[in-house]
């Protein structure tokens, strides 16, 4: 997920961006991320992937997609292969980031799996304060000429 942040859907010519996007992904096969046990952070618990070239590729690729459409927005800081399990909320502050560490410490077997990156998909997204919640805008598989 790449995200523009300060962007709402209709600032944009979705069509175009699409287009454009998928006519700079119709070359880029699928490839695999693998990803390791969870991290606590400070604002997230969160699994990274790698390889990272592929994604940053991608990441790249949709990012001056974004720019080409001359709409004001910059792109979010996570610009690295991830899953985010739980973010902090109201309540976060009680919780020890020690004892949750231990925690996954002491989980006596691998935590790793696989996910196939073969498609992207484009989201509205939003934040309430709790949740991140978003609505399906489009899907553009990887490698297909558009």
């Amino acid at each position: 997920m790449v995200h523009a942040i300060g962007l709402a859907r209709d600032a944009i010519d979705t069509d175009a961006l699409l287009q454009d996007v998928r006519r700079a992904t119709q070359g880029m096969k699928p490839f695999t991320l693998t990803f390791d046990r969870p991290s606590i952070g400070t604002v997230a618990v969160e699994i990274s992937g790698w390889p990272g070239k592929p994604f940053t590729a991608l990441v790249d690729i949709v990012t001056a997609a974004m720019d080409r459409t001359g709409a004001a927005s910059k792109a979010g800081p996570s610009r690295y292969p991830h899953i985010s399990l739980g973010y902090t909320s109201t309540g976060a502050e009680e919780l020890n980031a020690a004892t949750l560490k231990t925690a996954l410490a002491s989980i006596d077997q691998p935590l790793s799996g696989t996910v196939l990156a073969d498609r992207l998909h484009l989201v509205e997204q939003w934040h309430d304060g709790g949740r991140i919640m978003w609505t399906p805008v489009a899907v553009v598989p990887l490698g297909e000429a558009s």
